[in-house]
């Protein structure tokens, strides 16, 4: 039995969780998430718990029990307490700043990057003097503010030679020695 999917979810107070034929709805304080379950996978409420269940042990039952679980979990986890990615901007000259829902990036090119963000994520800049400017995201839907923060890091990702570009905070790079004389 998959060891992910066998656990149960705990459903915490103030969270509405639905079954509709194959799509899954969470609803909670800080928004609403859908799921379609693609597959034979049941999902039900037991005593304040969600569980998810296969039918057989096939290996395609085993691998979407697992994935429908976590992607669950995750949405139960974001309506309730949402989900956060930071990055920092390495680099001399590299700026950031964002008027409302609008990203603008300084990264060392001949021209600003403009990036409009889906109104879901909010999104806020910090430049302190002296340390790099740091780029928050935040929202309710993990895969959103994952990919969100991809595409900016695709932008300019960091180099193993100085360090420079757009990297998560407490990302460790691997770094190179370069040319040695």
């Amino acid at each position: 039995m998959s060891r992910i999917g066998k656990n149960p979810i705990a459903l915490p107070q103030g969270v509405e969780f639905k079954v509709d034929g194959n799509v899954v709805t969470v609803k909670g304080k800080l928004g609403e998430l859908t799921q379609e379950l693609k597959s034979d996978i049941t999902v039900k409420e037991e005593d304040g718990n969600i569980v998810v269940e296969r039918p057989s042990d096939s290996k395609p039952h085993r691998a979407a029990h697992g994935l429908y679980r976590a992607l669950i979990a995750n949405m139960v986890e974001g309506v309730t307490n949402g989900f956060t990615k930071q990055l920092e901007l390495v680099g001399v000259g590299y700026r950031a700043s964002n008027q409302g829902q609008k990203l603008d990036l300084a990264l060392g090119y001949s021209h600003n990057i403009l990036l409009e963000i889906a109104p879901e994520v909010k999104v806020e800049t910090v430049s302190e003097k002296g340390k790099n400017p740091i780029v928050k995201l935040s929202s309710f839907d993990k895969q959103l503010v994952g990919q969100v923060a991809a595409k900016i890091r695709s932008f300019r990702a960091p180099e193993p030679y100085k360090g420079k570009g757009v990297k998560f905070v407490g990302e460790v790079l691997r770094r190179k020695a370069g040319k040695s004389a």
